[in-house]
């Protein structure tokens, strides 16, 4: 059965699961969602025999009805490779009676690898089987990680060019440097005076922009994003999910069909839509853990029903989810109204007038397996620190954030069901807030230095992203005002 796709924004407006990929926002603004979530057809206890690669097969061939067999083989082998640098590709940490899923083992050392490794490559898939002619301008804003994973897959992949919004003064010293030495001859990267909200604004606007998508045409370019907003990126996020039950099931960790919890650090939201779908999909998981800095906006929705912007944004350590609008949440917004996209657009519409919309109490009902959960940037410092001398484990601050809200979670409900906690970043990717978290006499010390004590405290190895950049020359110096992207990429592209 061939899936089909639709906007979550207006039910005619129906494609495939290469087109959802190509053309990456539906054309009224809209997320495309599939019509109906297919359920998994190969017992888990099976699945639990087979590798990451095998498991990727088995869950993307349910979505991307489409792609012959062949070409998703073809798109997971060249994404799951020697790029990660341990061979399961996610390992599973069993760490103080929870499960840390370790998905930042790839070339940029956060979880978005995990989607952009492919991504890439299902689009030139989905490019050659729908005849485009033009050349693919992959346009994204970033909080941080999606920005340098999305550059490092589409670096040089012929019919591509990629440009990238990020905020100038919201990520980590890291994540900008492994941006700005990005290399590629297809690659832009520029900093806007802005938030994220601001990046995402600004790219949701130029997608939208019908003269500009015409003068685009003229001159052979067409838009797609490699934003979490991409079918082709919530798709890949479902695998591991799934995978990461298959190894609890063959560790003897669960039983077969024995719930398991997962706890997501979010701000778009669409990391923890990627396990929701896997568990509307048939995979057991008992309770979806929403957890949020202090930028709150989600555990507040949660917490009420209503979802309000409207409110300062605060700066934080764990910076990939300083986010007031959580995009992909409206996916879920969609699923909850019933699949109906009329009530669906409304609600988007008085989010976008007003900053502010509230679901009914019929469609919170539908959200009881989610719980929201926040915790504060003195907590999070908190859990890195108690976790690093009860255990000698160090996470990073998103995965710090998971965990203190687990801990509230657990004392909260008394629930001890098995517990994976998604660790979305490598702690070297936020050497100070992690270090200064584990001894304030660590801030004196310049962001290099950090590196190496932590790799002698974690005893772990520092990764090649990391030693990549420490003497890397910087290639990207563009920077503007967040009303002038538009204009910006026109420059870029010379239209």
């Amino acid at each position: 059965m061939e899936m089909i796709y639709q906007s979550t924004r207006n039910a005619g407006e129906q494609v495939t699961a290469s087109e959802a990929i190509l053309k990456g926002l539906a054309s009224d603004g809209g997320l495309f969602v599939p019509n109906e979530i297919p359920v998994f057809s190969i017992p888990f206890t099976r699945m639990a025999e087979m590798d990451y690669r095998e498991v990727a097969f088995e869950v993307m061939r349910l979505f991307l009805t489409d792609f012959t067999s062949e070409e998703l083989k073809h798109c997971i082998d060249k994404a799951y490779d020697q790029k990660f640098d341990v061979p399961e590709i996610v390992p599973l940490r069993e760490v103080d009676d929870v499960h840390y899923l370790e998905l930042f083992h790839g070339a940029t050392i956060a979880f978005k690898d995990m989607a952009l490794s492919i991504l890439p490559h299902l689009l030139t898939a989905a490019a050659k089987k729908n005849n485009v002619k033009e050349e693919i301008v992959i346009l994204t804003a970033t909080s941080g990680d999606t920005g340098k994973a999305a550059l490092a897959g589409f670096a040089d992949v012929p019919g591509t060019r990629i440009i990238v919004f990020y905020p100038k003064d919201g990520v980590s010293p890291i994540q900008e440097k492994q941006m700005v030495t990005q290399r590629g001859a297809n690659t832009t990267v520029v900093g806007i005076h802005g938030n994220f909200d601001d990046a995402q604004n600004g790219v949701k606007a130029i997608f939208n922009n019908k003269e500009l998508a015409a003068a685009m045409r003229e001159k052979g370019f067409r838009f797609s994003s490699a934003n979490s907003i991409n079918v082709g990126r919530l798709v890949p996020q479902i695998v591991y999910y799934v995978y990461a039950y298959t190894r609890l099931l063959a560790a003897g960790k669960l039983k077969e069909g024995e719930r398991l919890n997962v706890v997501v650090p979010t701000g778009n939201f669409g990391n923890i839509l990627a396990a929701y779908y896997a568990k509307c999909a048939g995979l057991p998981i008992g309770k979806l853990i929403c957890a949020s800095n202090d930028n709150k906006v989600l555990y507040d929705f949660f917490q009420s029903g209503t979802y309000d912007k409207n409110r300062d944004f605060i700066l934080t350590t764990s910076p990939s989810m300083d986010i007031l609008i959580s995009s992909n949440l409206e996916r879920l917004i969609y699923r909850v109204a019933g699949d109906d996209a009329k009530k669906n657009a409304q609600l988007m519409q008085a989010l976008l007038k007003d900053g502010v919309y509230s679901v009914t109490d019929e469609m919170r009902e539908r959200l009881a397996d989610f719980y929201g959960g926040f915790a504060t940037v003195k907590q999070t410092a908190d859990t890195i620190r108690e976790l690093y001398e009860k255990t000698g484990y160090v996470i990073d601050t998103h995965t710090a954030v998971a965990t203190s809200v687990y801990h509230k979670y657990k004392e909260e409900t008394g629930d001890n069901s098995v517990t994976v906690i998604a660790s979305t970043a490598s702690p070297y990717k936020f050497t100070r807030s992690v270090m200064t978290a584990i001894d304030s006499k660590y801030d004196a010390m310049g962001d290099f230095e950090l590196v190496d004590v932590l790799e002698k405290i974690s005893n772990t190895k520092v990764p090649h992203a990391i030693e990549e950049i420490r003497n890397a020359q910087i290639v990207h110096k563009l920077v503007c005002d967040k009303d002038r992207m538009q204009q910006t990429v026109e420059e870029i592209l010379g239209i």
